[in-house]
């Protein structure tokens, strides 16, 4: 009976969450210009933190310590739910842009404020342009600005965390910039890979230790020790 009311509640509210989408949206092309100040910034993570709110879901986070606002790092996140997004948005406090798969460029007004926002999509069966996202991303690395990248490539079908690929190494070793483990945790309890209703269940983000991967020779050496990492960190 509770699911019920749960999920007829998540109708009513719909318009609510759809409305504060396309508000993000119209203020980030607006004020485009100013993406990476952290006024703008927080506008996006106030957006994200309205679904957790409105869907009554709790947040914890630990490690901000870890981390400093004015270094750039390259973050890296296991990903198993929608809600990995809204998460890293809404709690990460940096400013930072995403390395999106290309298909979410077609998502109404999103798509375009995700683009004006300054976050790069990824052509992932295009080897040439996948090379070029990586440079466009290069070049907002500096002054505190991060990236978060999801180095499994995309969500889990079944919440455990998949094999890395190489793109989030590429950018750490040539720009000699900390990788941070990100462990999501309860995500994939809220709403799984093709659910369109989502579960009321707590959500955990840990942000680890910075990495300096300048300190391995291997490029698989460093993305094992980062995956162990992410790893260690969703099963604390």
């Amino acid at each position: 009976m509770l699911r019920f009311l749960y999920c007829c509640y998540q109708l009513l509210v719909l318009p609510i969450l759809i409305f504060n989408t396309l508000m993000c949206a119209i203020i980030t092309m607006i004020f485009f210009p100013f993406n990476n100040t952290a006024p703008i910034h927080w506008v996006q993570m106030l957006w994200c933190r309205l679904f957790f709110y409105w869907l009554f879901i709790p947040v914890t986070i630990d490690g901000k310590e870890n981390i400093n606002s004015r270094q750039s790092y390259v973050f890296v996140a296991n990903h198993a739910s929608m809600f990995d997004v809204f998460l890293i948005y809404g709690w990460l406090p940096v400013v930072f842009k995403w390395l999106m798969k290309k298909e979410l460029r077609r998502i109404p007004f999103v798509g375009t404020a995700c683009k004006a926002a300054g976050h790069i999509y990824v052509d992932r069966s295009n080897a040439k342009a996948s090379a070029e996202s990586l440079n466009d991303i290069k070049r907002q690395l500096h002054n505190g600005v991060s990236t978060v990248i999801f180095p499994e490539g995309t969500r889990s079908k079944d919440g455990n965390l998949g094999r890395f690929h190489s793109g989030a190494f590429r950018i750490a070793f040539d720009l000699n910039l900390p990788v941070v483990p990100l462990s999501l945790t309860g995500c994939y309890n809220v709403q799984r890979k093709g659910e369109i209703f989502v579960h009321r269940h707590p959500v955990h983000l840990h942000i680890g230790q910075p990495i300096d991967i300048s300190q391995f020779e291997d490029k698989n050496e460093a993305m094992e020790i980062v995956r162990q990492a992410v790893e260690k960190g969703i099963r604390k």
